[in-house]
């Protein structure tokens, strides 16, 4: 079995780090691993962080506190991090507002073991994402009998490399770390973060090379969204439940041909169609995917578009918005008029779609007026004090 270090990034906060460790020091871990316990700190002004990592007890195996001697940011941070695994051979990494289950450890050398020979898998996740990050809307993935499924998105909210995967996309990033990352194929909510972001650059690898990150259906972290680099206020938004067991765990993990939940960059089922754009939630620039399409000899063949919106094509079938996951309506077939199969090669006028505020009760179970009328008070508050705040 491998036996992953366990890299914790931290910044400033302190109690964000000792909450960290101490589910890490709870956990469960396998007869005779003894993982090392790596916190690396970056420069800041405080030693509250460094304090909390030279003064935390940890028993299951050796611990090392690295302090960088300058400000690195996150980016560099992260990165240098992810090299760890030269020496390591197999790393998970945890930033600082995160919290593990109590089995965190073993999902990761089993799912680790199991993505190890096939080169199409370039990490693997141990946060499950109920959420999708571009339209800020629920997700889930769907059901395939299997305890984990794919996305071709890394996981910076509890992640896993073995030293090969890492060695690749570090490969990739020496070509590409200067170059303008926006284009078709990556969401624009992703080419706009900003250069402090490493994340952007591992998407697009992924996207680029055709790789997928190897999800659990269950959590073995969550997010506290703790005041940090990239968040101004706490946000509760990325809190997902995590698994309670304390193992042994048997996982029974599909394989990338045989799954049918695969996602892209775009939280999109590619799975659903052949020949086809999915864009169920609306997100994709349809209108340049197609031109693609028809220009670049390169480019994949497009002669259907699935989506929420109203295009100017024959409908070849339509699904409703009932069941969840939202593409369990496709593969159930459920009746309606909410998402549409489009036959790019036959213009007609677009179809009547339905009334939009449907949409977002399907979204928010149990939203009354009562509640609408709370959040709306609470977000008006939030921008005032905001905009007072910069006065």
């Amino acid at each position: 079995m491998m036996t992953p270090a366990i890299v914790v990034i931290a910044y400033d906060r302190p109690d964000s780090l000792k909450r960290l460790l101490t589910s890490i020091e709870k956990a469960v871990y396998p007869s005779g691993a003894a993982p090392e316990l790596i916190i690396s700190i970056d420069k800041s002004d405080s030693d509250a962080t460094a304090g909390v990592a030279d003064q935390f007890e940890y028993s299951h195996g050796k611990k090392t506190v690295i302090k960088r001697p300058e400000r690195m940011g996150l980016r560099e941070h992260v990165l240098s991090c992810g090299d760890l695994t030269e020496d390591h051979g197999s790393i998970i990494v945890l930033e600082d507002d995160l919290f593990v289950a109590p089995s965190f450890y073993e999902f990761s050398c089993k799912a680790l073991e199991f993505a190890e020979d096939d080169d199409r898998i370039g990490s693997v996740s141990l946060y499950n994402h109920l959420f999708n990050v571009h339209k800020r809307e629920a997700f889930a993935a769907i059901d395939d009998g299997y305890d984990n499924w794919y996305l071709q998105i890394p996981s910076s909210w509890g992640q896993a490399y073995t030293k090969k995967q890492w060695q690749l996309f570090r490969a990739w990033y020496a070509d590409n770390k200067d170059k303008d990352l926006a284009g078709v194929s990556v969401p624009a909510n992703v080419s706009g973060w900003s250069d402090r972001s490493w994340l952007k650059y591992y998407i697009v690898y992924l996207i680029e090379t055709g790789k997928y990150t190897l999800y659990p259906r269950v959590s073995y972290t969550t997010n506290f969204g703790d005041m940090g680099t990239h968040a101004c206020k706490p946000d509760t938004d990325l809190q997902v439940p995590i698994s309670g067991s304390k193992g042994p765990l048997y996982c029974r993990f599909s394989t990338l041909d045989r799954s049918s939940a695969v996602y892209d960059s775009f939280f999109e089922n590619i799975r659903l169609a052949d020949d086809c754009i999915v864009d169920l939630y609306g997100y994709k620039p349809i209108d340049e995917m197609i031109s693609v399409s028809k220009n670049d000899e390169a480019a994949r063949p497009v002669k259907y578009v699935l989506t929420c919106a109203s295009l100017p094509y024959r409908v070849v079938k339509s699904f409703g918005r009932s069941m969840r996951p939202l593409d369990a309506n496709v593969v159930y077939e459920v009746e309606g008029a909410d998402l549409f199969l489009y036959d790019i090669g036959k213009n007609t006028n677009p179809p009547a779609t339905g009334e939009e505020a449907y949409k977002y009760i399907y979204e928010y179970r149990g939203l009354s007026a009562e509640k609408m009328v709370k959040v709306l008070k609470l977000r008006v508050k939030e921008k005032l004090s905001k905009k007072n705040g910069r006065k």
